[in-house]
């Protein structure tokens, strides 16, 4: 697997994505991904709210959020947890930083964007076989560090599912799926960095594990990637505690 990734402008409110991708992507080819951190794709599609000393942020993140936890901010780092389009993620995704005086959310209709992308660079470079994955950088429980992972994508399979195949010694897996996004994205995102590298692109090149689609993401698909709190490893966690509807 290679992967490369690219430097941009810095993207502030008002600029277009399409040209970005124009002037800084030199070509593509067949089974390349296109990795797209989501916040230059909010910025373009003007996903933000200025930040002008009078918007309360904790109630904007309620109004973005599925759902929040309503507990002492002083608890959690001034952090937020929320559920925001099925993902556990601080803050519904809001971020402040490189967002030139701005909070920028997540895309409106992140899966939307991502087929636009998609749909735009197998035109543009007439090939079949595209990836494009929209990340955005999270925490997991009892780790320091950020890590990126998936937040839409288009033109790949997302799961590999290993249930019902046999382990090295033969014995049937019963629960396994591996993330191909989430480890994509990891492995982008480490190389797109975390600061001011200014490069919220990469290409990933030569994953043979890979198997590409020639449609969006169907509902169907997107929703088998969700696992309710009730049925997921952990329920009693995620149950335990009283969420509060966001919106």
């Amino acid at each position: 697997m290679i992967v490369t990734p690219f430097k941009t402008k810095a993207v502030v409110v008002g600029d277009s994505l399409l040209p970005i991708f124009d002037d800084c992507i030199p070509t593509l080819s067949d089974r390349d991904i296109l990795v797209i951190t989501s916040k230059i794709v909010s910025i373009c599609e003007g996903a933000v709210v200025k930040n002008d000393g009078l918007i309360d942020k904790h109630n904007l993140i309620k109004q973005e959020a599925d759902f929040w936890l309503n507990v002492p901010v002083s608890q959690t780092y001034g952090v937020t947890i929320t559920i925001k389009n099925s993902l556990l993620v601080a803050n519904a995704g809001i971020d402040e930083s490189n967002g030139n005086g701005y909070f920028i959310l997540w895309p409106k209709n992140p899966f939307r964007s991502a087929f636009l992308i998609w749909e735009y660079l197998r035109k543009k470079y007439t090939i079949t076989k595209l990836g494009v994955i929209i990340t955005d950088s999270h925490i997991i429980p009892l780790q320091w560090g950020t890590r990126g992972r998936a937040i839409a994508w288009c033109g790949l399979e997302p799961l590999k599912n290993y249930i019902g195949t046999p382990d090295i010694f033969g014995k049937n897996l019963h629960i396994t799926k591996a993330s191909i996004i989430d480890g994509l994205a990891a492995a982008a995102v480490t190389i797109m960095g975390e600061g001011n590298e200014q490069t919220p692109l990469a290409i990933i090149k030569d994953v043979p594990t890979v198997q590409f689609q020639n449609h969006p993401p169907t509902k169907e698909e997107i929703e088998a990637l969700t696992i309710k709190p009730v049925d997921d490893i952990y329920a009693p966690l995620l149950t335990a505690v009283k969420w509060k509807k966001g919106g």
